[in-house]
Parts: structure tokens; C-alpha cells; sequence
């Protein structure tokens, strides 16, 4: 496998540094993957958690997404050349620069999701039985 320069160019620094996306924006991550000698474009779509470091090369950000019910978070650092491009879908209003509460928040909704779904089958059963006996 050989990784040409064209393929892993190093980034504009400066349109990076003029991204302009906080903690709270919903953004789409295009990723580069290396697969059997060819380089693909995966999307990382989710929510900012945190930005850290400011606009300093070692700056980085945190996306959260849930895929298939589970949770899932990445790093990515602002100045890779493995990201290909950025796009920023939604803009929010945030009182905060981290978002990390949203990890327990939304581990609280699923549980509360997961009681009423079978707090209805239980009662679902109930009825079941009462029609039987009445019968």
C-alpha cells in the first residue's frame, strides 16, 4: 500500500482555523479511510460535545452520536489530514463550552424509554389474563 501525497495533502490551516463551530453545532466529519490501496470518504455525523486548545495545532473536538441505540464519541484533531472536510449542519445555543452532561442525560431517557415499553407490555398481559377468566 502506498500512500501518495496527493491523497494525505496537509490541510489549509487557515480555513480550518476559520471554521467557526461550538460545542452544541451538529456536524458532518468526512474522514479519510485507507481500504485495499484506495482511499474512501467516511461521514461521522453528530453533535459537539467539547472543543479544546483553541486554534493551536494540537487543537482537537468531541462529536457524539448514537448508532444502533449505543453511544458512540470521537476525537477528532482539527488539523488532520485524514479529515477531509467539515461541515457544519446546525448552529445551537449553548450555555456551555462542554456538553458532557449529555453522556448521563441520555443513558437517564433510554431508561425511561425502556420503563414504559414494559410497563405497556405488562399491562398488556394483565388484560390477556382478565379476558381469559372472563370467559
Amino acid at each position: 500500500m502506498e500512500i501518495t501525497k496527493k491523497q494525505f495533502t496537509p490541510v489549509e490551516q487557515n480555513d480550518r482555523k476559520n471554521l467557526d463551530f461550538k460545542a452544541g453545532d451538529t456536524v458532518r466529519v468526512w474522514n479519510k479511510i485507507m481500504e485495499k490501496g484506495k482511499v474512501r470518504l467516511q461521514a461521522f455525523e453528530g453533535l459537539v460535545l467539547s472543543r479544546k486548545h483553541g486554534t493551536e495545532s494540537g487543537a482537537t473536538f468531541t462529536i457524539r452520536k448514537v448508532a444502533s441505540g449505543v453511544g458512540v464519541e470521537r476525537i477528532f484533531p482539527l488539523y488532520s489530514p485524514n479529515i477531509d472536510k467539515i461541515e457544519i449542519l446546525r448552529k445551537s445555543k449553548t450555555r456551555r463550552n462542554k456538553l458532557y452532561y449529555i453522556r448521563t442525560k441520555a443513558v437517564k431517557e433510554v431508561k425511561k424509554r425502556l420503563k414504559s415499553i414494559t410497563i405497556s407490555r405488562e399491562d398488556k398481559a394483565e388484560d390477556v389474563v382478565e379476558e381469559k377468566s372472563a370467559e
